[in-house]
């Protein structure tokens, strides 16, 4: 896959182009993730689609300079890409988003549900709202909390491990929370991803009216061992969204994007 950038207002995004299909497949990447994490695809999916992958915000390449994310800027800064990449109206358009990036799939197909063909969801964020995020980036005391948080980690620290010590989180949430918070420069960069993509909120509801409507196939990928996003979130979704939506379990972990897979998810990724 090849580089790319391209600017907006004072910020520059970045994302890399692969492939030479005639059907354009856009994905945005997990958490802490870059484009990069789709470049493999290339190789199994490149006779069929033009791969484009964009960094998100304070992520990757990205230069986010914006004092804040607003849906309009944010759909303005993906068509941006888009043109730049050859995409043209009326070009067949698909998403793909893992994890985090499945939540920002899921809010561009409710902002444009009539140029998409066809949605991936890979141990996908956003079909449920979580309370620690919603408190943190939703409320002004919460986002304060944060803040203050992420800057003195301590009783947080000595706070999880007791909940860890009582069996009162598993053990991969514990890992996961403990390592996002135990690092200054990765706490930095919690606080300015939650609070920057906070706006990204898709509609479940909205979304499902309009799947129904446009009969736009729907795949759902998660792990089997996956400990982070749980596949009952994807069933609520399904029976919510009706029979374009299918959903599928592979063994794995969190960490379904990965070439590794690829036997089991080719199947489910191919037009």
């Amino acid at each position: 896959m090849v580089s790319g950038i391209v600017a907006y207002n004072q910020t520059k995004i970045a994302y890399q182009l692969g492939g030479q299909g005639n059907h354009f497949l856009l994905c945005f990447h997990g958490y802490g993730e870059n484009a990069g994490s789709f470049a493999f695809l290339e190789k199994y999916l490149g006779d069929h689609f033009r791969i484009l992958a964009i960094d998100l915000p304070f992520h990757g390449e990205t230069d986010w300079q914006e004092a804040d994310l607003e849906l309009p800027g944010w759909n303005q800064v993906i068509e941006l890409v888009l043109n730049a990449c050859g995409y043209k109206p009326g070009n067949n358009l698909s998403l793909m988003g893992y994890s985090l990036g499945g939540r920002v799939v899921l809010q561009y197909y409710q902002d444009h549900p009539n140029k998409i063909n066809k949605i991936i969801l890979l141990a996908p964020d956003g079909l449920k709202v979580n309370f620690w995020y919603w408190l943190s980036t939703q409320t002004i005391p919460g986002n304060r909390l944060f803040q203050f948080t992420m800057r003195h980690p301590g009783i947080f620290l000595y706070f999880l491990r007791g909940l860890n010590r009582f069996k009162l989180i598993n053990s991969s949430i514990y890992k996961f929370v403990n390592y996002y918070i135990g690092n200054p420069q990765v706490r930095i960069d919690l606080y300015r991803r939650w609070t920057t993509l906070r706006k990204i909120k898709p509609d479940l509801k909205r979304i499902a009216v309009q799947v129904k409507k446009e009969s736009i196939p729907v795949t759902l990928i998660y792990g089997r061992h996956d400990r982070i996003i749980l596949p009952h979130r994807g069933y609520r979704f399904q029976e919510a969204v009706g029979p374009t939506c299918s959903l599928h379990i592979i063994e794995s972990g969190h960490q379904v994007l990965h070439e590794k897979h690829i036997s089991a998810l080719l199947p489910l990724l191919l037009p």
